[in-house]
């Protein structure tokens, strides 16, 4: 891992960040995390690659834009087909037990047909 500057980095994030936003960020610095706009805290090599995503996203937002509309035509397709088996995993979920008893219904019986000398906790 290589050794980051803290200087550096923060300019860095600060000026990507104003580039995508058009505004100076707030940054507060407490014991080794940052918090950008009184939001999430993070370290600082999270910062660094929120400023690499940020100067990302403002040098190419003309090819980004063109992908999803080719991939929403493919995704309807996609997820129609998907949906379905979706529904029988979640069916077979629920279904499984078989018996329709709770859990604290089956572990009560376990107890009592059982000759261990375990016993149900207060309240049961």
């Amino acid at each position: 891992m290589s050794k980051l500057d803290k200087d550096q980095v923060i300019a860095d994030f600060t000026a990507a960040y104003e580039k995508a936003h058009g505004k100076k960020p707030t940054i507060e610095a407490k014991s080794g995390w940052y918090s950008i706009d009184g939001g999430k805290n993070m370290r600082l090599a999270q910062l660094a690659e929120e400023a690499e995503a940020l100067s990302g996203a403002s040098k190419k937002p003309a090819a980004k834009a063109e992908k999803p509309v080719a991939k929403k035509a493919e995704k309807p397709a996609k997820a129609a087909a998907k949906k379905p088996a979706a529904k029988k995993k979640a069916a077979s979920k629920t279904t499984s037990s078989g018996n329709g008893l709770t859990a604290r219904e089956l572990w009560r019986q376990k107890l009592e047909a059982g000759s261990s000398l375990s016993r149900l906790p207060r309240g049961y």
